[in-house]
């Protein structure tokens, strides 16, 4: 279990109906997401790239490079997600259970599955 479980306690819980978009490639972003209930999907040109679960997390390379959105993400079932800004995000990188390296450890597994390097 990572530390992005803490993020069910964040106050800004959206509810989610499946196949509803939480934001689309290109878009502007600068807010990052946690999965609190269900899955969402994580789509670019069409195809699945990874399904999200509970306690994962996306969205979060537009508070860390501020750049448009990479990818598509759509829910694949009814869903809640956390969602958290850059004011949180600063604050939630700094405390134990060490969300930041968690963070890290989820931007390197999707690298490295992007890249083929597996």
């Amino acid at each position: 279990m990572t530390s992005f479980n803490i993020l069910k306690r964040e106050k800004d819980v959206r509810s989610i109906e499946a196949g509803q978009a939480i934001f689309t490639e290109g878009q502007a972003g600068d807010v990052m997401y946690a999965v609190v209930e269900g899955e969402v999907n994580i789509v670019l040109n069409g195809q699945v790239l990874e399904t999200i679960g509970e306690g994962g997390i996306f969205g979060e390379l537009a508070l860390l490079d501020e750049r448009p959105r990479s990818a598509s993400a759509i829910a694949n079932t009814n869903c809640k997600v956390a969602v958290i800004d850059l004011k949180q995000f600063s604050v939630l990188i700094q405390q134990p259970p060490y969300f930041a390296l968690d963070v890290m450890r989820v931007m390197a597994e999707r690298l490295r599955r992007t890249s083929g390097s597996d």
